[in-house]
């Protein structure tokens, strides 16, 4: 068997040594220190299995130390739930399971009370929403004449957006939700009213095809669309070429309500409802009246 010239300078892990290999992936200089590190690695090992081992007995003991115990502190409860601290204290907060409160540092939990919310929360299980038997169906010529679109297209974001459907005597059947979902996400503003087409756009304000989608990409535009012809918002458009000034907005969004007074969506509800201040519907999206909430957030006035 041919064996290589090249010598590779290394040193070995067990004694230190310089020593030349033929290979990169020598470790040890010889066999005898390559067998002693062998046998470090496996006193290692065991070492660790049996500690643990001990862990494991040591945990147990503590479990059933706790099982005899009818009060039971948080850390307690949390090592017979196989819980953290924190998750304790989150449940008794939250009304889930019930605690005895001795004195400002001092809390306990009745066994009774953790067997009682385990028997009062059976495990229901949750059918996954891709088994929800599917029963309204569109055929493709519904989906074409309904929302204006070629075959192609219903395809292509049937395949991106995995749009379940069926087949029966030759026809291709799509679910009715997914797809007006679909749509209904791309439904425009529905306080838009008056819209440019790209006709218009290039008569009014003589632009080329190439233009006016660079001038909407830029200024993120709305648009909407109705069969093959595409319309931009006519406001927006006017706006960003400087032929009227931007209107103050009289509500807010929820996503610009949340920037501006940086609040979480659930601390934005809660202070909207508590509070009534006014709010509104349009198509799919709330707002909440501008004046109103700026008057709620203001800080106070001193006289």
């Amino acid at each position: 068997m041919a064996t290589s010239n090249f010598r590779i300078k290394k040193i070995c892990e067990w004694c230190g040594k310089e020593f030349e290999a033929q290979k990169v992936s020598t470790r040890f200089c010889s066999h005898r220190c390559a067998n002693f590190a062998y046998k470090r690695a496996i006193r290692k090992k065991r070492v660790q299995t049996t500690e643990s081992q001990t862990q494991v007995q040591k945990t147990e003991r503590i479990i059933e130390d706790i099982k005899e115990k009818e009060y039971l502190s948080f850390s307690e409860t949390g090592r017979l739930l196989g819980l953290s601290r924190q998750a304790i204290y989150t449940m008794v907060k939250a009304g889930h399971l019930k605690a005895s409160k001795i004195s400002s540092r001092l809390s306990f939990i009745r066994r009774t009370d953790i067997d009682a919310m385990l028997q009062n929360k059976p495990y229901q299980y949750r059918m996954p929403k891709d088994t929800i038997p599917i029963t309204d169906f569109y055929t493709t010529n519904e989906i074409k004449e309904k929302f204006g679109v070629k075959d192609s297209w219903i395809f292509h974001i049937a395949k991106e957006h995995n749009i379940p459907r069926t087949f029966n005597r030759g026809k291709t059947y799509w679910s009715k939700k997914h797809i007006d979902d679909y749509f209904a996400k791309k439904a425009p503003d529905p306080e838009i009213k008056e819209w440019y087409s790209t006709q218009d756009m290039q008569e009014q304000f003589g632009m080329t095809l190439t233009a006016i989608y660079s001038f909407v990409s830029k200024n993120a535009i709305p648009k909407k669309k109705v069969g093959i012809m595409v319309y931009y918002s006519k406001k927006h458009v006017d706006i960003a070429k400087g032929l009227i000034a931007p209107e103050e907005p009289k509500y807010y969004t929820i996503a610009e309500a949340m920037e501006r007074f940086n609040l979480t969506i659930y601390q934005l509800y809660h202070y909207v409802k508590y509070h009534n201040i006014p709010r509104i519907k349009v198509g799919k999206y709330t707002k909440i009246l501008r004046a109103e909430l700026d008057k709620f957030f203001e800080p106070p006035k001193i006289e």
